[in-house]
């Protein structure tokens, strides 16, 4: 039965009946996130350093060493740090200089700064440079908070304070806030393409949902999470986190074959031109008779969708993701909503930097990221869950959400729609009664 089961799949599955969006070749995806960078670098970082008082950040990492805010500006075709790269951004007052401690330029931007011919001490190359420009802070990648931005090792940073005068040493400063910056903020230019890999995700997602893969009383969960990973590879894109898929059912039965009267929930994230997703979708399988899930499952699904308005009402700039989380907890149990809020930034890493919005198992406050303030163009996966008693069910159940957003100065928005009526599976037909 299984293996009937998974030749079938493959001949549904098919590109002939699986249409999505387009998704670039992988020459035109270098094409793409090198002008993405490139734009972010020239016309987005300036004002950054500016606003984070930061006038020269210098961000170093070995191969197989990765700092996490490097591999963001590095060129598409470049799959890590070569050696010990080194860049360079420096604020002269009217326009910021790109400089690449190395033996080439890197990217577009960064241009190089080093002749080992005449200087065979790299470290000694980059001290002469921050020793020319005198900066008044010299930001490097050490952080308490994000890991994201820790990205400079113990011993490179022993190297850059060694590679100073005694006066510029004191000048050393940690880069974190300025890091966060440019990993929360979208540019324009993401903001465009943004919509159209978040509608993939989604797409993708019905997909698994649907009868062309879920066969009821034969399928398990498992079988739709390796569908979801093969679909992503299938499509060349990639993934930042393993799907899952679960049931919530009436009675005690744990077995993980997908029924009919069942409550399906999914986690699932893409990644494609270096920005990702996270979504959690619910559908329902449909009982023999029914066209549609029953009042009673609709009913605590809106509940969801209202705990998703009341939290991103009160996003505003410079309140932190605590006020955040405590505003929205206060106002929910006081509608008879019981909340769970796990929010978190999304962009160039799933679980992204900037400001926290509670974890499941922090729902009094995040010490940290979450007392850090929100800014505006900044992106986030609304990501929470609200316990709803199914009398029906004898039961109670989560409702278990998430969708991409965007904030700035006009407010909040989901950056492809949200999910706000449950998927059914078999979808009806209108020429079908």
């Amino acid at each position: 039965m299984k293996k009937i089961f998974f030749i079938l799949l493959s001949i549904l599955t098919s590109p002939l009946l699986a249409q999505y969006p387009i998704i670039l070749s992988q020459r035109d995806q270098t094409s793409v996130i090198d002008e993405l960078t490139d734009d972010k670098l020239k016309n987005l970082l300036p004002t950054l350093m500016r606003r984070e008082g930061v006038d020269m950040w210098v961000i170093i990492s070995r191969e197989y060493n990765e700092d996490p805010v490097i591999k963001t500006m590095l060129p598409a075709t470049w799959m890590a740090a070569r050696r010990t790269t080194m860049l360079i951004a420096f604020d002269k007052g009217t326009d910021v200089e790109f400089l690449a401690v190395a033996r080439y330029d890197v990217g577009k931007v960064f241009k190089r700064a080093w002749d080992p011919d005449k200087q065979p001490n790299q470290w000694a190359q980059l001290g002469k440079l921050m020793e020319e420009r005198s900066p008044k802070k010299i930001a490097v990648n050490k952080a308490p908070i994000w890991g994201h931005a820790d990205g400079i090792s113990a011993n490179d940073y022993d190297e850059v304070v060694n590679a100073l005068s005694p006066k510029l040493k004191s000048h050393v400063v940690s880069a974190e806030r300025l890091a966060v910056a440019w990993l929360e903020t979208r540019s324009e230019k993401e903001m465009t393409i943004y919509p159209q890999i978040c509608r993939i995700a989604h797409q993708i997602i019905a997909q698994g949902f649907s009868d062309q893969v879920i066969q009821p009383g034969v399928t398990t969960t498992e079988d739709v999470v390796w569908f979801y990973r093969e679909e992503i590879k299938k499509l060349k894109l990639d993934t930042w986190f393993h799907p899952s898929v679960e049931i919530q059912r009436a009675g005690k039965d744990e077995s993980t074959v997908i029924r009919p009267g069942d409550l399906l929930h999914v986690d699932f994230g893409i990644t494609y031109l270096r920005l990702n997703t996270d979504t959690q979708q619910h559908a329902y399988v449909l009982k023999a008779g029914e066209t549609d899930a029953p009042e009673f499952l609709k009913k605590a699904f809106q509940k969801g969708n209202r705990l998703q308005d009341i939290l991103t009402s009160h996003f505003k700039e410079g309140k932190t993701g605590n006020q955040i989380l405590a505003d929205t907890r206060q106002q929910a149990l006081a509608e008879g909503i019981t909340p769970s809020i796990y929010t978190h930034p999304i962009g160039y890493h799933g679980h992204a930097a900037g400001t926290t919005i509670g974890m499941w198992d922090m729902q009094g406050g995040v010490a940290g990221s979450g007392d850090y303030p929100m800014h505006h163009r900044t992106a986030y996966s609304i990501e929470l869950n609200a316990t709803v008693t199914v009398a029906e069910w004898r039961k109670d159940i989560r409702i278990m959400l998430e969708e991409d957003g965007y904030f700035d100065e006009t407010g909040f928005r989901y950056i492809d729609g949200r999910q706000t009526e449950l998927i059914v599976i078999p979808k009806p037909m209108d020429n079908v009664k």
